[in-house]
């Protein structure tokens, strides 16, 4: 059997760049959304950055709680400026064209840094249950040397298994069209263009989401037992202060794993309105980001009294 020339010619044909098309289906008038898309990035740096000025500021806020939370702080500015700039310049100045080599490293950083806040909540939720559960042992167990390989076992844990995403979405063939319909490299979105089988791709992630996020959300049902712990504490103030942390800390996980949950069924659902999935996942990588920080200020008494020094407002009492 001979094979066509032609096919020949197309198969070893290769896309130099994708166009990153922005919201589908809205095109024309989709630079309008822009405006809040920058105000929440700029909420986003300015929020996380003021959290990060007032735990290095306040002698008391140097507890392992707050070292988490200002990892939390540096990863979601990551997280938010991995996709921000590109989406404004597509918005702004139609700036559509991103070269495959930063289409694929941008996939890989988004991935880490959504993996790496997946990870922190875990260290967070850890935290809480010794503080709380076990606290005669909590000086011995959460200490400085516990943040730090908390945090690089969960930093080299996504970095590793996060890096088949883009090497096997770099293996595809993209021969026929270059127009992804996102404003970011998605994985599914990306390796829709190809012209080969992508079944290895879709499986992995799946992997990967189940792998690492099914685990995570699992160790964070932690919370569960601190509330068990928290309703027999004898004391009101402590039971107080143990349930506002920790419902601060279960309104964001709620939201980050909602998010995802919705994100991947919108996703393997065959959409009447696509705009959907990708909006959401634009906002939920700059919505937490905005909104940690805020959550954090609003129901920590420490944090938002050292936030108070910082900004320099005389504001007295809770």
């Amino acid at each position: 059997m001979f094979q066509d020339p032609r096919d020949s010619n197309i198969s070893k044909f290769q896309v130099s760049e994708f166009i990153l098309m922005g919201f589908p289906g809205i095109h024309t008038w989709q630079h309008w959304i822009s405006l809040p898309l920058a105000l929440l990035y700029l909420l986003a740096l300015t929020a996380n950055i003021l959290i990060l000025i007032t735990i290095k500021q306040e002698a008391t806020l140097h507890q392992p709680m707050y070292s988490f939370l200002g990892i939390l702080a540096v990863v979601d500015m990551g997280l938010a400026t991995t996709i921000m700039p590109k989406i404004l310049a597509i918005l702004w100045f139609s700036a559509k064209a991103i070269s495959l080599p930063e289409c694929f490293a941008q996939m890989y950083v988004i991935h880490c840094f959504v993996g790496m806040e997946s990870g922190i909540f875990v260290c967070m939720a850890i935290d809480r249950y010794v503080a709380i559960c076990r606290p005669l042992r909590y000086p011995s167990i959460v200490t400085e040397s516990f943040v730090v390989k908390a945090t690089m076992l969960m930093a080299l844990r996504i970095s590793l298994v996060a890096i088949p995403v883009p090497v096997l979405a770099s293996q595809r063939h993209y021969c026929s069209q270059n127009k992804i319909e996102h404003c970011l490299c998605s994985n599914l979105g990306v390796t829709s263009l190809s012209c080969d089988d992508r079944t290895i791709n879709s499986i992995y992630q799946v992997l990967l989401a189940w792998a690492l996020m099914g685990s995570d959300l699992g160790l964070i049902f932690l919370y569960a037992l601190i509330l068990h712990s928290v309703l027999k504490l004898n004391s009101a103030e402590a039971a107080s202060k143990a349930l506002s942390t920790c419902t601060s800390h279960l309104i964001l996980i709620l939201f980050f794993y909602t998010v995802i949950v919705v994100i991947s069924i919108t996703h393997s659902v065959t959409m009447t309105v696509p705009l959907i999935p990708v909006l959401l996942n634009v906002l939920h990588n700059v919505i937490p980001p905005a909104l940690n920080p805020m959550v954090y200020a609003l129901k920590n008494k420490e944090l938002r009294q050292g936030l108070y020094k910082v900004l320099k407002l005389d504001i007295k009492g809770n």
